[in-house]
């Protein structure tokens, strides 16, 4: 059975139910689209519907099944009615069976939200007072070069292609038509789509950055929502680099967009900051921060930094010339995971990361753009409290300068890093270390255990106790857990110090494990 029809006449509902039984599927989810006898204030008798048959089976099958393998999904169908149609007629029908309801309700919307954007279809309204009318006729599909004709007068032309507007920044001096061709020809990495990502990818994708690379493997959660404004509620559970990037292609179609799931590493990172002219890092993640200064270095690629830790931010621009100070001039050492609080662990109000991540877009832009910006390399400290903020110096004469300078220091940093790789796996299911031979060590607060259990066999030694009850951990491989990798990476270094080698930390603690998700009777 195909998976998209057009059909002239009544369906059989119960015959397409069926079809998409799957011994598999716990959960199905249906849409019906009905003919109402109204629209924006006028009585409707009636509706007609015209299809481009060919093209639209086409684009139909692509969009459903672009659902099958997006959400994993048993099944899927739509049924789209042609011709004419009676007040409360059945005009669309879509089915999805799948293992569970979350991945079937999120199917079912993606192939409705496709199909009225994307499909050659038109519909003709007939009104009580004997008007007619064509609406809904924009859609962006074209599959040949030229268009079909559709037997009406009605014009169905393709609408016409958005054309960004920057004249409110082309008028700025600094800024003109010049600095406009430079933010179209410029290339920027953004790693993290959150908090402090949403605002930067919204601000440079409106001021028509013509490449976005977007780094993020983390699924939106509810608890994202009040910071994350690219997002909705609706978003919840999907990959927020693939949200990031429809936002992006809905505010800017201009602008191009290429997306990392996969975290980067010492391995690549080098490499991938080569192909952009300047990276934002918009973690909440030290090690992330270090080991992108580290790359920015040896790429000679400008990096912008931020942070926030409840009420209060930081923010350092690290040009990447020679003589000009690097994170490590500062802080020579990655502080030891745990030290700086995440927005999980302290708490954060919405604003803050949004007025971080503001500054950082500003200062992309002015990067881009050459404006004009302190002479000075300091650490601008934000209190969003008392609203002051300061400035700390950093002196490049001092820091990586006294010990063969920030080249040198970037590639030691990049060493460490792949060594403590040795000691971070990544399992996006536990059941899979489990297979592997690890036995699981929770070293989770019993708080956290009781909010978010791990639902598979484990052991539970608190971080603070690993030391003295390392005597408790099995021989085999081990595998410590934490939220976010931070706690186990610190039990897991400190105990392979102690000459225990086979201990491991889980990459990204419980925050990177796939969720859990409830099963629905069929």
């Amino acid at each position: 059975m195909r998976h998209f029809s057009l059909a002239s006449d009544a369906v059989d509902l119960a015959g397409l139910h069926a079809s998409l039984q799957h011994p598999g599927s716990g959960g199905f989810c249906a849409f019906e689209g009905w003919v109402r006898n109204s629209n924006e204030g006028r009585a409707v008798d009636g509706l007609e519907y015209e299809a481009y048959a060919e093209l639209a089976v086409a684009e139909g099958e692509r969009i459903v099944e672009e659902a099958i393998a997006r959400y994993g999904v048993n099944a899927a169908h739509c049924m789209h009615r042609t011709g004419n149609l009676a007040i409360g007629d059945l005009a669309v029908w879509i089915g999805v069976s799948s293992a569970h309801r979350d991945e079937a309700f999120r199917a079912c919307r993606y192939i409705i939200d496709e199909i009225k954007h994307r499909l050659p279809i038109w519909k003709k309204e007939h009104y009580i007072d004997g008007d007619t009318a064509w609406v809904a006729c924009a859609h962006t599909y074209r599959e040949h070069e030229h268009e079909p004709h559709h037997g009406h007068d009605h014009a169905h032309e393709p609408a016409a292609p958005f054309v960004p507007d920057y004249s409110r920044q082309t008028r700025l001096r600094d800024v003109g038509d010049a600095g406009q061709a430079k933010l179209a020809a410029a290339r920027v990495l953004v790693i993290g789509a959150g908090g402090l990502g949403c605002p930067v990818l919204a601000y440079l994708a409106g001021a028509g950055v013509g490449m976005l690379g977007i780094v993020d493997g983390d699924r939106l959660d509810a608890s994202n929502l009040h910071r994350q404004t690219l997002y909705d509620a609706r978003d919840i559970g999907e990959r927020k680099v693939d949200l990031a990037a429809r936002r992006i292609a809905a505010l800017n179609p201009a602008v191009a967009v290429q997306t990392y799931v996969e975290p980067l590493h010492t391995g690549n990172i080098v490499e991938v900051f080569g192909q952009y002219d300047l990276v934002v890092e918009c973690t909440d993640d030290l090690g992330s921060r270090y080991l992108s200064n580290d790359a920015a270095i040896l790429a000679g690629i400008p990096l912008i930094l931020a942070s926030v830790y409840q009420y209060e931010g930081q923010l350092q621009v690290i040009t990447a010339k020679p003589g000009d100070p690097c994170l490590r001039c500062l802080w020579p050492q990655e502080p030891a995971s745990g030290v700086a609080g995440s927005c999980v662990e302290s708490g954060v109000l919405g604003p803050v990361p949004g007025v971080l991540g503001s500054m950082q877009a500003i200062e992309a832009l002015k990067l881009l753009l050459d404006l004009p910006r302190p002479a000075d390399h300091a650490l601008l400290l934000i209190n969003l409290l008392d609203g002051t903020s300061q400035r700390l110096p950093i002196d490049a004469a001092q820091g990586c300068a006294m010990h063969g300078g920030c080249v040198e220091a970037a590639r030691a940093g990049l060493g460490q890093v792949q060594s403590a790789r040795e000691v971070e796996l990544t399992f996006v299911h536990l059941d899979t270390a489990l297979a592997a031979g690890y036995t699981l060590v929770d070293v989770r607060e019993a708080a956290e255990i009781v909010a978010q259990p791990l639902h598979a066999p484990s052991q539970w030694i608190p971080s603070a106790l690993i030391g003295e009850r390392a005597t408790e951990l099995a021989t085999g491989p081990v595998l410590l857990i934490c939220a976010s990798g931070r706690r186990s990476g610190v039990a897991a270094r400190m105990l392979r110090g102690q000459g225990m080698l086979n201990i491991h930390s889980l990459a990204g603690g419980v925050a990177a494990l796939a969720p859990q998700r409830g099963r629905v009777a069929g």
